[in-house]
């Protein structure tokens, strides 16, 4: 019985499917061990066989991103495809083997499948503990002289990390740092401790290089966290919503206004136009205009004042399914950015509690006066209406001032209880001076 034309045409596709489909535990497996071979090749040609280390102080900072950006991309494959290689023996059986040997696939040996596999161990574990390097290294800052209760004391200093250390180890925040010792004491035996080591040198330049990429991999992170939603809004708003809000939305049969407010203001206009033009023909003392001219010009006027409103409906529509494009991409940032998560926490950790105490103060009542001060209700009365406008809801005043009376005091009650918890404990200093300032 001959196999039906379609069949005929459809089949080959099906082969060739299937044993893509068996042959993904060898191919996962060849390309994680093509990544690491590009590692090994990196680490012969450049480090003399050793560990690729990005502290070092052979190549320049471009060079040093360089190999950076190779090695972590090389990881990832590496990685990814191992996890692949897992997954897929696991689905793997003796009946999927029986069909490999059916359609021609040989499976290489499990002496080489060894071998590769104890290579890509030996190359990947070296770098386990590359993305705590980058993200529990400490700042070292020119020492500040501060004077509390009218005596000089020297500011705690980061102590220099021991290169025996365990690198498993949770680093401490800032505000967890609390010792049974005065700060000035110990601060003193970590400086003491810091120039009597011969090899200072290198940890300094070593610490620098970790806070630089901490700082560039922050600056990264926060200028996509703004870029990707705005452009991800517009793109997706030309391309994608716009024209599907214009096909399903008919220009004749949509209505103009989608609240009672637009048509208030659309009403407010046409009545502008018309008082100007006999503000017009008084002031320029021109022959005066028939009751059918001006008649004329009012349906013109209003047909203009429609069109534009249409539009602005119609915008404010797309603003709506753009902003959930925004949102899910801010969402996807997030969720797929937790290395680059982490070192914004630690940059913004080292930042803030960096700054001298007048600085902290200044940058608190700034904050608290703009969002929880007297006149704070008016920018948030101006933002929520904004808001509204954008999505083409009316501003429902009931809304607007139960958010203002309710808002800004539970952020009151959070910069307090951060003051009180946190700040009060790490540098009480910047607590007096706000307190100070304040009054």
């Amino acid at each position: 019985m001959r196999m039906p034309i379609f069949s005929q045409k459809i089949y080959p596709f099906l082969l060739a499917a299937y044993r893509w489909y068996l042959l993904t535990p060898e191919r996962s497996l060849e390309e994680a061990y093509k990544a690491a071979l590009k590692i090994k090749a990196i680490e012969d040609e450049h480090f003399n066989g050793n560990k690729i280390d990005l502290n070092s102080a052979i190549y320049s900072n471009s060079v040093m991103d360089y190999f950076e950006s190779d090695l972590k991309q090389q990881l990832k494959i590496a990685r990814m495809r191992l996890t692949e290689f897992r997954a897929s023996r696991w689905f793997s059986n003796e009946s999927h083997q029986k069909a490999a040997q059916k359609t021609g696939i040989e499976y290489p040996s499990p002496s080489l499948i060894l071998e590769k596999l104890r290579f890509i161990d030996e190359v990947i574990s070296k770098y386990n503990n590359l993305d705590y390097e980058i993200t529990s290294s400490p700042v070292v800052t020119k020492p500040q002289i501060v004077k509390v209760d009218g005596a000089i004391a020297q500011p705690s200093q980061p102590k220099l990390p021991n290169p025996n250390q365990e690198l498993n180890k949770k680093p401490r925040g800032k505000a967890d740092t609390m010792g049974i010792l005065p700060r000035s004491i110990l601060s003193t035996i970590s400086r003491l401790q810091v120039e009597l080591d011969p090899n200072s040198e290198q940890d300094v330049v070593k610490n620098f290089r970790q806070a630089q990429k901490r700082t560039i991999i922050s600056i990264r992170f926060i200028l996509l966290l703004i870029i990707v939603p705005l452009l991800t809004h517009q793109i997706s708003k030309a391309l994608i919503v716009g024209p599907l809000i214009d096909q399903f939305r008919s220009h004749e049969t949509a209505p103009i206004f989608l609240n009672i407010e637009m048509e208030e203001e659309a009403l407010i206009e046409l009545q502008r136009f018309e008082e100007r033009l006999k503000f017009e023909t008084l002031i320029r003392q021109a022959p005066q205009l028939s009751s059918e001219d001006i008649e004329i010009q009012l349906k013109n006027r209003a047909s203009e004042i429609a069109e534009k409103f249409r539009r602005e409906s119609a915008n404010a529509i797309k603003n709506v399914f753009s902003d959930i494009f925004s949102v899910g991409a801010f969402i996807c940032l997030l969720v797929f950015s937790k290395h680059s998560i982490s070192v914004l926490k630690d940059f913004f950790d080292h930042v803030v509690y960096g700054l001298s105490d007048s600085a902290k103060a200044f940058i608190i009542i700034l904050f608290t006066d703009i969002f929880v001060g007297f006149h704070s209700p008016h920018g948030w009365e101006v933002i929520l209406e904004g808001v509204s406008r954008h999505w083409g809801l009316p501003a429902n005043r009931d809304f607007i001032f139960l958010f203002i009376a309710t808002f800004p005091v539970i952020l009151d009650t959070i910069f307090k209880y951060w003051i009180f918890r946190y700040l009060n404990r790490i540098s009480p200093s910047a607590v007096a001076t706000y307190r100070n300032m304040n009054e």
